[in-house]
């Protein structure tokens, strides 16, 4: 996916997130921006990485029981400043060993890894594009560029480029079997009319939030 960047305010207790959610059987990754003031001490935009794997979960590298990724590559180190307007994440399963990598910017470089035997399912079995927020009580926070969408990605907070790789390594970028969901807060639209080009499946989302 490539998703462009965003810093909606949050309370000191809220988060909000753009993010790909790629569930593996009872387990996941999710990776993206978020803006996240508990974790980082700040209200900036910054990368993330999210492991939920051996009945653990955690942030980035933050993982003692060693369930997390395994960094190989400084250039976009989970948590630095999401200072890109827009970003390209990818997540792969090795053809040789199963270790599932996450890649990032135009080129693909491979930031880190996460070896196969930390889950318990070998394949992908859903994912998931868009926007996350979390709040302990109302009022809550915005989402993505904290408007709902107008219908064009030069001013909306957007997912564009969505593919997805079977078993078998055949891409597919139209992925047409897709259902949106959002609440009462927040909307999200797969995108028809656009004045881009290159955008593959675009997805725009977002909200200013609500009591």
């Amino acid at each position: 996916m490539n998703i462009n960047t965003f810093t909606p305010s949050v309370g000191p207790m809220q988060f909000s997130a753009s993010r790909m959610h790629f569930q593996i059987g009872n387990e996941f990754i999710q990776v993206g921006w978020i803006v996240h003031p508990q974790l980082y001490h700040d209200f900036n935009s910054r990368l993330f990485v999210f492991t939920n794997a051996g009945g653990h979960e955690c942030y980035n590298l933050f993982c003692p029981d060693g369930s997390g990724m395994i960094l190989v590559s400084e250039d976009f180190t989970p948590g630095l400043l999401a200072e890109q307007k827009s970003i390209d994440f990818a997540i792969m399963k090795d053809k040789i060993n199963g270790n599932w990598w996450l890649l990032m910017g135009t080129s693909w470089e491979e930031i880190g890894f996460w070896p196969s035997s930390r889950f318990k399912e070998s394949s992908g079995t859903r994912v998931e594009w868009g926007g996350e927020v979390y709040s302990p009580s109302p009022p809550n926070p915005p989402m993505g560029n904290s408007h709902y969408p107008k219908g064009s990605p030069i001013v909306d907070s957007y997912v564009r480029l969505i593919t997805t790789v079977d078993e078998n390594y055949n891409t597919d970028k139209t992925v047409k079997n897709t259902e949106r969901y959002s609440d009462s807060c927040y909307k999200v639209r797969d995108a028809t009319e656009t004045f881009f080009t290159h955008v593959g499946h675009l997805i725009i989302y977002g909200g200013p939030g609500c009591k």
